[in-house]
């Protein structure tokens, strides 16, 4: 396995009126050998050319791409030693199983028993030693995505590329393979680089996530990390389902205003808000860390307001109910047992020592 670095790389493309478009602009990143790392962002955010720049599918405009100790930028794919998995299989429909798993090995011109060997071995860690036989027409979604993967296996790759495998899967289908695909990780310790549009997929599977928007990297850090720690409001709102909500905030002598209502901060937060005294701030607030006034255990019931409840979702183990606080609409994940109904008047308790402060001009959070 092995390492990949990108340097400084950039990627520009000339649309159809000769306009020039970064895709991805000046990005610098390690993958370490062993690793696994998502790349996740909207579309259009430059996660897949990224991934396409590291296979050699597309050309960088500048920078250099490293793999193990070689810079790869002027290598055809076939000689960067990486094997890709798309999301939508590319599996030879006139080949059985066992002939798709072989196929590129035999490109390569390898002995019968070594294809043989490897083949068997992909197989059996992907459980489809029953399959082999068979066409992919006959069978389902899930095994021809393993199918899929035992391809690039049994090419023993120093690094994995993984675009969007799971996005034509059904939800469910879709929380077995990422099972799948994490135990594979520990089994061969691979190096891999996944991309995917899914922030529950990054958030799973990641040992560290790279988050991008409009061709620049916005983070890169560990899944707890991000969703502590956002660098900025894109990242807080990007990561987290449902995501963070940002409240209009105004700070006053060691006080937090939200619509009128005024909460005390703590001391650290009033020092290290002190520069925005009489200014506007973006508060960030989790869904789970608002809280109906009649349950809230071992939250301190100190900085709550009321609110009209416009709407409540129930999905069994919790609530999720959406009020307004000035023009923004706050989501409170709750506890199932609270009372919460539409068109209530309630109290809803805010945990301030979880939330998160963002400079409105900037966006980038407030950090002491």
């Amino acid at each position: 396995m092995a390492r990949v670095e990108f340097r400084n790389v950039r990627k520009q493309f000339d649309d159809q009126n000769k306009q020039t478009f970064t895709a991805v602009a000046g990005s610098d990143f390690v993958i370490n050998d062993k690793e696994f790392v998502v790349f996740v962002g909207p579309s259009g955010c430059g996660k897949t050319t990224s991934l396409r720049m590291i296979a050699g599918l597309e050309q960088q405009t500048s920078g250099d791409i490293i793999i193990g100790e070689r810079i790869v930028n002027n290598l055809h794919p076939k000689d960067r030693d990486i094997a890709m998995v798309f999301q939508d299989y590319a599996l030879y429909p006139h080949m059985s199983i066992r002939e798709n798993l072989s196929f590129g090995l035999k490109n390569l011109k390898k002995p019968k028993d070594y294809i043989e060997k490897k083949v068997q071995e992909a197989a059996t860690i992907l459980g489809l030693e029953e399959m082999l036989e068979r066409k992919p027409r006959e069978l389902s979604g899930g095994q021809r995505q393993r199918v899929a993967v035992g391809r690039a296996i049994v090419r023993d790759p120093q690094v994995f590329l993984f675009d969007e495998p799971l996005s034509n899967l059904d939800a469910k289908l879709r929380i077995q393979m990422r099972v799948e695909l994490g135990e594979l990780h520990k089994r061969l310790g691979a190096t891999i680089v996944y991309v995917t549009h899914d922030q529950v997929e990054a958030m799973t599977l990641g040992e560290r996530i790279v988050v991008m928007n409009k061709g620049v990297i916005q983070q890169v850090a560990s899944p707890t990390e991000l969703y502590a720690n956002p660098k900025n409001m894109f990242v807080a709102g990007f990561i987290g389902s449902p995501a963070m909500n940002f409240i209009d905030a105004r700070i006053e002598q060691g006080r937090v205003v939200i619509d009128g209502a005024e909460f005390l901060l703590s001391e650290d937060a009033a020092a290290g808000l002190q520069g925005y005294n009489n200014r506007e701030i973006i508060l960030g607030i989790r869904p789970e860390h608002i809280y109906g006034d009649d349950f809230a255990p071992g939250v301190s019931t100190e900085h709550q307001m009321q609110a009209h409840i416009k709407v409540v979702e129930h999905l069994g183990s919790e609530n999720l109910v959406y009020f307004k606080i000035g023009s923004r609409t706050v989501t409170a994940k709750v506890h199932p047992e609270t009372k919460a109904y539409n068109n209530l008047d309630k109290q809803f308790i805010f945990d301030l020592s979880k939330a998160r402060y963002f400079d409105p001009a900037t966006e980038e959070r407030i950090v002491w």
